[in-house]
């Protein structure tokens, strides 16, 4: 067809000759240059557009696409229309209605740039598909460069994801936004650049798209506005979750646990580190492996070789099952030797002391203070992955070793906590551990509360525990005053450690 048309008279003739002949909708995806792309047969209500991620895209925020098809009815576009137009990024959807087997009244519409009477989509008047007057090529160029100009393309490709933060919430709100908070510092971890967030309240969580179809049709148009590449989830996807919002919004998905996996890949540096971490992924990864295999029976054997073979599921399942266990046996001798270097510190008498705490509570700028060391120490979720331990004399002429471990977070991936086994196993030899605490974040109870849950399941809780109350700095005096159990500090002044080393001086006494 001519790129200024949307559909010609030809075509359009002959899928109204089909849609009769058959009693069911006939479609077509139509690229910008005019070439029919895909060629689509539904039933007698509706159509279903193909996995389009084989056909190629134009530049831009539109796909290059548009979808003209047939209806049995006198309606022109539903919502069901108008959703795939959004999470597909179509160029534009076409309904051609019909009177007596010959072609009728084109009914078309496109995504607006900005809301238009309180909505994200025109609809143009209806005519015949004999009388177009407005260039499809010129209507099409015109709204991707209103697009271009709300978000310029040259700053969303910088190398940078551009993620939209959504949190589905069957709880209270003040909740939700807490934990959307801690999301945004995670995607701040990770170098994420969000450019929106969304909260959805819902009694019950939607069983395929974990929020409304409405709802993500909007988060799809806002996308699309904002030049947004990734959908963030605070809530941890089922894999048959992760498939049907990537399929629908023509998106990336990934939730809040793949998330931190990602972030502790980035930031590991230690060998050890970075077997955890792979082993680690590689659970997460396992269920996540589509169930469908393209190829149905690839064969893999040779001759002689019984039935139709390993599927390439099959393979890769294997392969991650293999690398799985060759991981742990790695891991195994990693903490025989982390077994022998606890006993050479106990024939010496050396007592230890580990810092536990929530993600970013001061606990690496605590041991840098402490001990006069330079350890990475960032205001940021995670900065410090790798166990560190540093030697420490205390007032009295006593020396201890002091350790440093990964901080804990809300949610923390089971997998995670399994992988980091034999680096926690530190802290079971320690003689008393100091719980880090940040004063000044208001869900600091929470955090609390969290740290404990997790030195419980660790089985940690029967050890002495030190609460230290940090940045006491950022909080008013009267909040200081109510701190009973544990001993106030700065982590960067060691003028207020001094009460500090008297309590730890006296546990270990």
């Amino acid at each position: 067809m001519r790129p200024d048309e949307v559909i010609s008279r030809d075509l359009a003739r002959s899928m109204a000759s089909l849609t009769t002949e058959l009693n069911r909708q006939v479609g077509v995806l139509v690229h910008r240059s005019g070439k029919v792309e895909t060629v689509i047969v539904g039933d007698h209500d509706r159509i279903v557009i193909p996995a389009l991620s084989q056909i190629r895209t134009a530049g831009g925020r539109l796909r290059g696409l548009r979808c003209i098809h047939t209806t049995l009815g006198n309606a022109g576009p539903n919502e069901e229309d108008i959703m795939d137009m959004a999470c597909l990024r179509l160029d534009l959807m076409s309904v051609l209605t019909l009177a007596d087997g010959f072609p009728d009244l084109l009914h078309t519409v496109h995504l607006s740039p900005g809301r238009l009477d309180d909505q994200d989509w025109q609809l143009l008047d209806p005519v015949h598909p004999s009388s177009q007057r407005q260039s499809c090529i010129e209507l099409i160029e015109s709204l991707e460069g209103e697009f271009a100009r709300m978000r310029p393309v040259r700053d969303v490709n910088k190398g940078h994801d551009r993620a939209i933060l959504i949190s589905v919430s069957t709880g209270s709100k003040s909740r939700a936004e807490d934990s959307m908070l801690e999301l945004a510092e995670l995607a701040r971890a990770a170098d994420v650049q969000v450019v929106d967030r969304v909260i959805q309240r819902r009694r019950k969580v939607h069983p395929r798209f974990i929020l409304g179809r409405g709802k993500l049709m909007e988060i799809m148009l806002t996308a699309l506005r904002n030049g947004a590449n990734l959908l963030l989830f605070d809530q941890e996807l089922t894999p048959s979750q992760v498939r049907s919002v990537t399929d629908y919004t023509d998106l990336r998905v990934i939730d809040r646990t793949q998330l931190i996996l990602d972030i502790f890949a980035s930031r590991a540096l230690s060998r050890e580190g970075k077997l955890q971490i792979e082993m680690a992924q590689l659970k997460y990864m396992l269920p996540m492996l589509s169930t469908r295999d393209d190829a149905l029976s690839r064969l893999t054997g040779g001759i002689g070789a019984r039935g139709p073979g390993e599927t390439r599921l099959e393979i890769d399942r294997r392969r991650i099952n293999d690398r799985i266990a060759r991981l742990a046996r790695e891991l195994k001798g990693v903490s025989k030797q982390r077994y022998h270097r606890r006993n050479r510190r106990r024939k010496h008498d050396v007592p230890v002391i580990s810092l536990v705490g929530y993600t970013n509570a001061g606990k690496s700028t605590l041991l840098n203070t402490l001990t006069g060391s330079d350890i990475k120490a960032e205001d940021m979720l995670f900065a410090t992955l790798d166990p560190t331990s540093r030697r420490l004399r205390f007032p009295r002429d006593v020396e201890v070793i002091i350790t440093d471990t990964v901080g804990f977070i809300r949610n923390l991936p089971a997998d995670l906590l399994k992988a980091f086994e034999s680096t926690l196993e530190e802290l079971l030899e320690a003689d008393l551990l100091l719980h880090v605490i940040d004063i000044s974040n208001p869900a600091w109870r929470d955090q609390v509360e969290v740290v404990e849950n997790v030195l419980h399941k660790l089985e940690l809780d029967r050890l002495p525990v030190l609460r230290i109350y940090n940045k006491i700095d950022l909080v008013e005096a009267d909040v200081r005053l109510k701190v009973r159990d544990g001993v106030c500090i700065n982590a960067h002044d060691r003028a207020t450690l001094g009460e500090l080393l008297l309590r730890m001086q006296g546990h270990l006494e």
